[in-house]
Parts: structure tokens; C-alpha cells; sequence
């Protein structure tokens, strides 16, 4: 099931994203990429004006000592412009992370210590199950029952817990919820391709909190339909 051209899993001695795997996550990648523009452009004109100072500090001869009210302006407007800048993208993708469009398909899950639960009820027979880690070829993210979506599906996941707070997080997908005791949290998005997709628990939950993965299977609707009658 599992497609090594993408990268939807932690590699060893990666420094970037993981693949796309949904549009919210390329949402957060596009954010990613416009505020590092920003930064790029602040380290490259302090990097120069500290060079500059140290190279031409015996050079300069300062015959009017004080203030410089254009400058004093300039370096205030244009911080207060880069963070509304940021701002505006970080909003905007906040709302749209946070609206859940008709839902197609509900699943629920529930956080455990140290499993998760799910919860298919939108059927006349609700499908149920618990997902554990087992031993596999991916370290300490193999679960012996998958959580099993349809891709290009509006999806609503209902997350809660047990016991503890946990945290429901699949960086492919760019999926990241608290599960709260006795809240029902919730999220929307949609996957863009078939694939297994590698999360785990991201909130320090107690002694075996590492050994909490989650495990999605993305597949077409004619798949997911033919695992849903095996169910």
C-alpha cells in the first residue's frame, strides 16, 4: 500500500517538509515559504549593516550627533508592514483550517492511553476499532489496524479522549488537534492522494507516550467501499 516516492513519514537526517499530502498542508507549506522570504531579506540587510559597522567604524566621522527622526520612522514603519505582511497569510489560513465544508465522511477519534479508538457512525452498522502499535518495517509508527479514508473526500474528524490529554498529529496532512477529556474536538480537510500516511501523539501523555503512532490509509472510493463491507 505504501508509496516510497512520497516521503509521508520521518526519514533520517531530514531538514524539510515531509510530501504534501493534503491542501491544508500545502497551505502551510506556501506560509512557510512567504514568511521565510521576509526573513531572508531582515538577515540580509542587519548581516550588512553589522559588517559594515565593524569594516568602516574607525572611518566614520560623526559631526552632527542627533536624532534622525526619518530614520527613527523608517525603522519602525517597516517592521509594523512585515508583520502585517505575515499577518494577513497567517489569518487567512487559520480560517480556512478551521472551516469544515459538508462533510462527506465523520470519523471519531478517540485517544487512549496508549492507543487510539475509531469511530465510523455515519452508517446503519457503525464500524469500530482499536489501533495499536506492532512491530514493522517503519520504527515505532506500524499500527495493526489503519485508519482507512477515501482520498479527495471532504472529511470531519472528531477527536476526544479517555483519560489524558493527548494530541492527534499527521504532518503530511497537516493535521494537528488537542484531544481534550470530556471536549469533542474537531477538524476538516481532504486527502489529496492515495498513500499511508505516519503520525503520532504530540502531547506528552504519560510513561509510554512514544508508542502511540497513528496510521492512515488514503485510498479510492472503490477501495474504501470494498474495506468497509469487510468490516
Amino acid at each position: 500500500m505504501y508509496t516510497p516516492i512520497y516521503a509521508d513519514m520521518p526519514t533520517p537526517w531530514a531538514v524539510g517538509f515531509q510530501d504534501l499530502g493534503s491542501p491544508t498542508f500545502y497551505g502551510l507549506v506556501e506560509l512557510h515559504d512567504h514568511v521565510l522570504f521576509y526573513l531572508v531579506i531582515i538577515l540580509t540587510l542587519v548581516s550588512w549593516f553589522i559588517i559594515r559597522g565593524m569594516l568602516m567604524n574607525n572611518k566614520i566621522v560623526y559631526t552632527h550627533h542627533h536624532h534622525g527622526h526619518l530614520i527613527e520612522f523608517l525603522w519602525t514603519l517597516a517592521p509594523a508592514l512585515i508583520l502585517g505582511a505575515i499577518a494577513i497569510p497567517s489569518f487567512r489560513l487559520l480560517y480556512l483550517m478551521d472551516e469544515i465544508v459538508e462533510p462527506e465522511l465523520t470519523v471519531k477519534a478517540i485517544a487512549n492511553q496508549w492507543y487510539w479508538s475509531y469511530e465510523y457512525t455515519d452508517y446503519a452498522d457503525p464500524v469500530q476499532f482499536d489501533s495499536f502499535l506492532v512491530e514493522g518495517p517503519v520504527r515505532q509508527l506500524n499500527v495493526d489496524n489503519y485508519m482507512v479514508l477515501p482520498v479527495d473526500t471532504s472529511v470531519r474528524l472528531l477527536i476526544t479522549s479517555t483519560d489524558v490529554i493527548h494530541s492527534f498529529a499527521v504532518p503530511s496532512l497537516g493535521i494537528k488537534l488537542d484531544a481534550m477529556p470530556g471536549r469533542l474536538n474537531s477538524i476538516g480537510f481532504m486527502i489529496s492522494r492515495p498513500g499511508v500516511f505516519y503520525g503520532q501523539c504530540s502531547e506528552l501523555c504519560g510513561y509510554l507516550h512514544a508508542f502511540m503512532p497513528i496510521g492512515i490509509k488514503a485510498v479510492t472510493m472503490d477501495q474504501y467501499f470494498t474495506w468497509l463491507a469487510s468490516q
